[in-house]
């Protein structure tokens, strides 16, 4: 079965490859000759993931899959959200992202935060969305040169290490986005096998 992730984001089409089950050839926007820049304009990530996904859908014809993820953190009343990869601007600066999160964060002593993913698989027509959650903290310094975004500032609970520290493989077994994949590749077994 061939699967359109739709992002331009190799970080996590590499993640997400890694995953997959070798019956599944999955592929990007790039391989389907799509340059255009697909509107994220929902309030929620379960919005935006729909928006990417219908919009690849309906103008490529192809079944396809997309994603939106955010961090949340309890003390900013769930900030950043949706709008995690431009928190700190329109330019997807993760270096200017986490030093506001830090900035934020300044003195507070709650830090509890979570990833969450949520991932719009649309197939013949039909949407089916999965969620994906982890649990964390955000470090008062950033930890780890692997992964991308706020991966260096996020301790995921349970372990001593942030995600920039870990390998892929473990980040993949307990991130959000792997256990959202998890649900969806669980899916496409039982209904598409």
């Amino acid at each position: 079965m061939e699967l359109v992730f739709a992002t331009n984001n190799q970080h996590k089409l590499q993640e997400i490859q890694a995953l997959l089950d070798s019956k599944i050839t999955l592929l990007s926007l790039k391989d389907i000759r799509c340059e255009d820049d697909i509107p994220e304009t929902g309030e929620t990530l379960e919005a935006n993931a729909r928006q990417k996904s219908e919009y690849v859908y309906k103008k490529f014809d192809v079944n396809c899959f997309a994603d939106d993820t955010g961090l949340e953190i309890e003390a900013l009343n769930g900030e950043p959200g949706v709008y995690s990869a431009r928190y700190a601007g329109t330019d997807n600066d993760a270096e200017a992202n986490m030093a506001k999160v830090l900035q934020c964060l300044d003195g507070v002593a709650n830090r509890k935060a979570r990833f969450r993913t949520v991932i719009s698989l649309i197939i013949d027509g039909k949407e089916f969305q999965f969620v994906g959650v982890v649990q964390g903290t955000i470090l008062k310094n950033k930890q780890g040169n692997e992964g991308f975004g706020y991966d260096p500032i996020f301790r995921p609970e349970g372990y001593e290490q942030s995600f920039a520290e870990m390998d892929i493989q473990l980040k993949n077994e307990i991130s959000h986005r792997g256990r959202a994949i998890k649900k969806l590749i669980d899916f496409l077994r039982e209904q598409y096998a």
